[in-house]
């Protein structure tokens, strides 16, 4: 049994906020240049206006009808729909866990015979969400499902930029994030032209409190509290980077075999980016594959960022058919892993 990306879609809010208008707002003096440190110049907040809220809830139904124009299946066809939302907000005033999101996206697209549940794997969601489904298909649970999820995220920078009162604060890293939603049709229809090929990942549970989502300690927002230094070390990374090492050797494969064309990182940090870049090809001794990356204008979107920068890179053709695009996830937990894909019928 051979799976593949169907199709894919994308919705991001229309408000841009610029890093300078984040810093801008801080209650502290300047203490950062935030745009330099992580090369994050813009990122996409939600519609506000109660009469067009842009919930959680809703950044996922428009991603998940943009998918569905790109498809050949109706919601009706989907025997399954996963979500994988961090943030779940319905409403302005309500963080939803129950019912599940899946359950009420599941109905309001008109899927109402399929399969539906909730996770949560911090910012390596999607990957995690295309696993589990990838799995569903091979042992034959299922033959097609959807994946989505809507990450009105930026509340958490609201929170930031109210309550962070020193130079050095766990709530900096809340600054760097923008709203998006992205939804993935997988089914069991690859072959050469278009097959998810392997997803592998892995949790480092040491690093569990180095990031954690939670009601503010101070006010009544949610924020992100981060030991940006335990998260961006050298030996914290070379962990992600040895265990695909050893992926690879266990399976029979070299990273030179593989031939990947193009790589997308979480997009958390440039500058990150091109350090675990340069560690990776320390590692194996060859040239790493192309970046594609979108930080710059649309700034960490949780756990949307690696299907955003290929819904993006897509749309604007620059992603031949044909390629093979390799995943790596930098999430929360502390999890790491890798996903590889040949794609050619996905369409922006």
């Amino acid at each position: 049994m051979r799976t593949r990306f169907e199709s894919i879609g994308a919705y991001t809010p229309s408000t841009v906020r610029s890093t300078e208008d984040v810093i801008s707002s801080l209650s502290v003096p300047r203490a950062l240049d935030l745009e330099r440190i992580t090369g994050i110049k813009n990122r996409r907040v939600y519609n506000s206006d109660p009469d067009n809220y842009e919930s959680s809830f809703e950044l996922a139904r428009q991603a998940i009808d943009d998918c569905l124009s790109h498809s050949g299946y109706a919601a009706a066809d989907l025997d399954v729909v996963i979500c994988v939302s961090i943030t779940r907000f319905r409403d302005a005033e309500h963080f939803c866990y129950a019912p599940a999101f899946a359950l009420m996206l599941r109905n309001a697209i008109g899927a109402t015979n399929a399969l539906h549940f909730d996770l949560s794997n911090a910012c390596a969601g999607m990957i995690t969400g295309v696993k589990l489904l990838d799995r569903m298909i091979k042992t034959g649970v299922v033959r097609r499902g959807l994946v989505v999820s809507g990450e009105q995220i930026t509340p958490i920078a609201e929170t930031a930029t109210r309550e962070i009162s020193q130079p050095y604060d766990p709530q900096f890293a809340a600054l760097t994030v923008g709203d998006a939603a992205v939804a993935v049709i997988v089914d069991d229809k690859g072959d050469d032209h278009d097959e998810i090929h392997y997803i592998e990942l892995m949790t480092t549970a040491a690093g569990a409190e180095h990031c954690i989502g939670m009601p503010s300690e101070k006010t009544t927002g949610i924020a992100m509290y981060t030991d940006n230094r335990a998260l961006a070390s050298e030996s914290r990374y070379l962990q992600g980077i040895s265990r695909m090492a050893d992926y690879l050797a266990e399976t029979g494969r070299t990273w030179e075999s593989e031939k990947y064309d193009y790589w997308v990182h979480h997009q958390f940090s440039g500058p990150a980016i091109d350090y675990i870049s340069q560690l990776t090809e320390r590692h194996f001794d060859t040239p790493m594959p192309q970046q594609l990356n979108v930080y710059q204008e649309y700034g960490n979107t949780a756990s949307t960022s690696h299907f955003l920068v290929l819904h993006e890179h897509l749309a604007q053709q620059r992603i031949p058919k044909g390629s093979k695009v390799l995943l790596i996830p930098e999430a929360s937990g502390v999890v790491s892993g890798q996903l590889a894909a040949t794609i050619s019928r996905l369409e922006a």
